[in-house]
Order: structure tokens, then C-alpha cells, then sequence
């Protein structure tokens, strides 16, 4: 089925989308608590005490994103599971991260909004590609 010309263009921006989030997690594997501009002491001391898989699963998340985005340009209902996964792997990163540690007690509640995004994000992509699978804009 010819897919709409409205997809293509969301497709580009969830790949643009995915490959910054890649980049930002190179840059905090690169550069820590400053991979996001000048640290405060908390910034370091929240980072130091990440737990070895934090970083991981932060890989997941925006790697299975970027693959989503790719696998929908080319068609492969491999979008939907990836999506999911990405999913999963930014629930268990922001979870953890506002339950197991006092950054909105330290940093207030705005801290959550973008991840609050990222989710977001992350939700219309998995729709999108469920939505390609039933339309037969992907096999």
C-alpha cells in the first residue's frame, strides 16, 4: 500500500528525533554529569551513584527509538516491536531515576517534564508503527 505523504515527513522527524537522542547518550558515555553544559556538585553526585546498568538501558531506549524510526522508513514491521522495547527501556530509566533518587526533591518537578516528552514521543512512534502494520504501510 502507497504510504501518505504526511507519514514520510513524521517518519524524518522521529528519525532526526532518534538520532539526537543517540547523540546525547554518546555524549553523557563521553562527558557524565556534563555531557548537558556546566554540572552542579549535585549533577556529578547524582551521576556517580547511577547504577552500572542506568547507562545501559539508557542505550536501549534511544538505540531501539532510532531503529523504529529506521525500520518504519524502510517499510519493516520491525518498527513495532522496537518501539516497544524503547518504551519499556524509558520507563525503567525515568522510574528508576524519579523513585530511587531525590532529583525532583533537589531540582523540583520540572526536572520530569521532558522525560515526560520523551515518553510521549515514544508512545505516538509505537502507535505510528501499529498504525503502519494494520494500514499495510509496512510488512
Amino acid at each position: 500500500m502507497k504510504r501518505p505523504g504526511w507519514f514520510m515527513i513524521v517518519v524524518v522527524l522521529l528519525l532526526l528525533w532518534g538520532a539526537a537522542g543517540v547523540f546525547a547518550c554518546i555524549q553523557q558515555f563521553r562527558l557524565g554529569a556534563e555531557a548537558m553544559g556546566p554540572a552542579s556538585d549535585y549533577d556529578r553526585a547524582l551521576y556517580a551513584r547511577l547504577p552500572v546498568w542506568y547507562n545501559a538501558i539508557y542505550a536501549v531506549a534511544v538505540g531501539t527509538g532510532f531503529l523504529a524510526a529506521l525500520a518504519l522508513l524502510f517499510r519493516s514491521v520491525l518498527a513495532v516491536p522496537l518501539a516497544a522495547i524503547s518504551i519499556v527501556a524509558i520507563l525503567v530509566q525515568f522510574g528508576w531515576l524519579f523513585a530511587a533518587t531525590d532529583i525532583i526533591a533537589a531540582k523540583g518537578v520540572f526536572v520530569t517534564y521532558f522525560p515526560a516528552v520523551i515518553l510521549a514521543i515514544g508512545v505516538f512512534a509505537l502507535w505510528l508503527a501499529r498504525r503502519a502494520r494494520a494500514r499495510r504501510w509496512i510488512a
